[in-house]
């Protein structure tokens, strides 16, 4: 193969960026609304409980915290209430994580396409993008009514490349969890690992690398931007 093909292949091309925890600070806020939720009923969301769920579309983490806790609430009460109070936070507490606003800068600069791949409800990321005012500057958002099985099975991220008309290996994806991370490894993509607090000990095996925030360097390195300091 012509190496100056090879490494059009391999390129980097487009970002993809999870939502929670990589764009906005819901995370923390998720932490807060489970928290209220099962201290209602006397129970406690711990830290084993919370790796479980995190990374997973809600259904699955909902279902997971109702086996957990032998809940007898049904999945859609549970699912109003937990929404209840999430959405009574995000309206005062929902910030986008640190780095968020000059990477996408620097992505719109240099002409690279942007997209979201969430394991969210539609109007769920609809409502945290809009009122962060990052909707416009994606090419498209994905969320868990585009595919059959959640993060961390790599179908969101295959759909992505696809809808980017790049191969995955041409695709970053911008993860903060191990089922994130699972789901953008196993896709092929060239996948960095972004923790936060609740994810700082995750598994991100098969990452290229594990970043301080979206403000690390290395990121702006793998895509072939030069640094801002360096401008």
């Amino acid at each position: 193969m012509d190496s100056r093909n090879h490494q059009s292949e391999t390129k980097l091309k487009a970002v993809v960026f999870d939502l929670d925890g990589i764009l906005a600070n819901t995370e923390d806020l998720y932490e807060e609304a489970c928290s209220t939720v099962l201290g209602r009923r006397g129970l406690t969301y711990d830290a084993p409980l919370r790796e479980r769920m995190m990374g997973r579309p809600v259904v699955d983490a909902l279902r997971i915290m109702i086996e957990a806790h032998n809940l007898s609430d049904s999945m859609e009460a549970l699912m109003e209430e937990c929404r209840h109070v999430l959405y009574g936070l995000m309206a005062t507490a929902l910030a986008p994580m640190p780095g968020v606003t000059e990477l996408l800068d620097r992505l719109d600069a240099a002409k690279l396409p942007a997209a979201v791949a969430t394991s969210a409800l539609p109007e769920y990321a609809e409502y945290v993008l809009t009122r962060l005012d990052f909707k416009r500057r994606f090419r498209f958002v994905l969320t868990s009514a585009d595919i059959t099985h959640g993060k961390p099975d790599p179908e969101i991220y295959l759909l992505a490349s696809r809808q980017l008309e790049l191969s995955p290996p041409q695709m970053m994806v911008l993860e903060d969890s191990a089922n994130g991370c699972r789901a953008a490894v196993a896709a092929g993509a060239f996948t960095v690992a972004v923790p936060n607090r609740h994810t700082a000990k995750h598994d991100f095996t098969g990452a290229q690398f594990v970043a301080d925030t979206l403000c690390d360097p290395r990121i702006l390195e793998a895509l072939s931007l030069r640094s801002s300091a360096a401008n």
